[in-house]
């Protein structure tokens, strides 16, 4: 009888998985097995580990409590369990980030070693990063090329759960017990809460979603975003299902599916742009600002943080950050630019502490979108692109509906006032703190660093 092993890493799931499906194909068992590899569990925050053991545990209910789950480093503990279970085959869907790929060629070197194999099929991708070039053959840098080429490669169907497997058993580590999450409030776990999700955003946020998207107060977006993070669907899973629903006529405005596509489009092209350029997880992707001054993070990115800059849309999102792990990709923006435009603390401090809070923490997305913002990443996002925090809660929270929800101290201050309640006669209520910066002198600011550094490179 042959066992062959199913390693899994980000896709936590039984439908649509390649490479359990591939596993299945050639081993009379599989055995399924997740490793806690430190070195990906020392960054990450306590609402990302929460729901990552939550993902393990319905994925071993669904699996009968089959999940072997091991501790330690892979390059060791898989080749390990292959040997265990007299294992030729270990089979993975293929890791494209900076990390995954040394770590899957060391695991690959150790297997090898031992007359065993390592077989990548799929990746968390609908398009798998590195299939995509320009007409010059090179990676791409901008978003709409790209999603043309995305949308055109196209991608295959999903494919069903293997049927009558016979789940292998091999002793493992208990899946550890959630951290301390205070009063963080998580969404539900794994896969069969993420099908479930997918489903309700079809049937409801859907049907608007291009033009209320952006508004931060409501149901709004699909919140499939952590569910993306640990594969609990794959992209392509979703795709089919919008498609299922336009093509039947139920999609209510042209525009709402298409512009949802070219959102998960954007996830694909960042994880792209990271492959292909993977020491831009730690620096800027580009040089265009390498001149650029910038201000160490001190007391006014602690207030920032916590929120407390006395900016109300900036200060509800930190503060809905601290309370979901989670925030819409508006508000993502609307902090980043305060960071890196009002405060001048370089992008990565402030990625580092959204990949540490965010439940749906992705490197790829995350420091990407933070460097769009910042100016020294991806498409012609110039530096001199500042939000005005009041602005921006004007026009996406106009009814101060969002602020009010996550601030109560601004919870009586009227519509007219609420984006700028130092401006209150009184000033702002008690318990709120006046802003950190004059917005208007740091925009000032902002744009003179860019001018000196791009007089710099000339």
């Amino acid at each position: 009888m042959t066992v062959s092993v199913c390693w899994l890493r980000r896709d936590l799931r039984l439908y649509d998985n390649p490479a359990l499906c591939a596993a299945a194909a050639v081993g009379d068992e599989v055995l399924v097995l997740f490793v806690l590899d430190d070195r990906l569990r020392r960054p990450a925050g306590a609402v990302r580990l929460a729901y990552l053991y939550r993902c393990l545990r319905e994925l071993d209910e669904r699996l009968s409590g089959r999940l072997c789950v091991r501790v330690g480093d892979p390059a060791r503990v898989v080749p390990e369990v292959a040997r265990a279970v007299d294992a030729i085959q270990v089979h993975i869907g293929a890791d494209h980030g900076p990390y995954g790929r040394c770590r899957d060629a060391a695991v690959r070197r150790a297997l090898t070693s031992e007359g065993r194999e390592l077989v990548a099929t799929g990746s968390p991708y609908a398009v798998a990063p590195g299939r995509l070039h320009t007409a010059a053959g090179t990676p791409f840098r901008v978003f709409t090329p790209f999603y043309r080429a995305w949308t055109a490669h196209g991608w295959r169907a999903p494919i069903a759960e293997p049927a009558g497997v016979r789940w292998a058993t091999l002793t493992g580590a208990a899946i550890p017990a959630d951290p301390d999450l205070g009063d963080v409030r998580l969404p539900p776990a794994g896969e069969s809460a993420a099908r479930a999700r997918l489903d309700d955003f079809l049937s409801g946020p859907l049907a608007g979603y291009a033009k209320r998207r952006d508004i931060p107060d409501g149901d709004t977006t699909s919140r499939l975003s952590p569910a993306l993070k640990y594969g609990c669907l794959h992209p392509r899973t979703v795709l089919a299902a919008l498609a299922d629903v336009a093509d039947g006529g139920a999609d209510p405005a042209a525009g709402d599916a298409e512009k949802f596509r070219s959102e998960l489009a954007w996830r694909e092209f960042y994880a792209d742009v990271l492959a292909a350029n993977p020491d831009s997880a730690r620096a800027d992707l580009t040089d265009a600002l390498a001149a650029m001054s910038y201000e160490p993070p001190g007391r006014t990115f602690e207030a920032w943080k916590w929120g407390e800059t006395g900016f109300p849309i900036v200060d509800a999102g930190m503060r809905q950050l601290l309370a979901e792990g989670w925030l819409p990709n508006r508000v993502r923006m609307i902090e980043a630019s305060f960071v890196c435009k009002d405060l001048h603390v370089h992008w990565t401090h402030g990625a580092r502490w959204f990949l540490e809070r965010l439940v749906d923490g992705d490197l790829a997305s995350n420091h990407h979108g933070w460097q769009w913002t910042a100016g020294t990443g991806t498409d012609a996002a110039p530096y001199f692109r500042v939000f005005n925090p009041v602005a921006q809660g004007r026009t996406y929270d106009p009814d101060g509906t969002y602020v009010r929800r996550w601030i109560p101290q601004l919870r009586d201050v009227p519509k007219a006032k609420v984006h700028e309640p130092w401006t209150l006669p009184a000033g702002p209520p008690a318990g709120y703190p006046a802003p950190i910066v004059d917005h208007a002198a740091e925009r000032r600011d902002a744009l003179a660093r860019y001018e000196a550094a791009r007089d710099a490179r000339s």
